[in-house]
């Protein structure tokens, strides 16, 4: 499943969230859901380490889409934010070859 779809529509639909809504917790919590969802993927996928390095990569994107914000405006800066999110987790995650699972050999076709 790849996840970096996933993160970008999270972002997104956080801040659309916020925004219709007026409550930036409740963005918040689409935020967060989106999030748990990748780190349910990447967690059997990569392990924990990677997994945390690309939860703190998403989590210096939101703060970082906030300074973005001053200088280009909410919306592009969610968008950019997103984009950049989406690149490096297909990047490091989505588009690595799927390991083999345990005590098995891979075969060439």
């Amino acid at each position: 499943m790849p996840t970096a779809p996933i993160a970008a529509a999270g972002l997104i639909a956080g801040f659309a969230v916020a925004l219709a809504t007026g409550s930036r917790p409740l963005g918040g919590v689409v935020l967060v859901a989106f999030g748990l969802a990748c780190i349910g993927v990447w967690l059997p996928r990569h392990g924990a380490r990677t997994t945390g390095i690309l939860t703190l990569v998403g989590l210096a994107a939101f703060g970082l889409s906030h300074a973005l914000g001053l200088a280009v405006g909410a919306w592009p800066a969610v968008l950019i934010t997103a984009a950049g999110v989406a690149f490096v987790y297909w990047r490091v995650s989505d588009a690595q070859p799927e390991p083999a699972p345990r005590g098995t050999a891979r075969t060439l076709p």
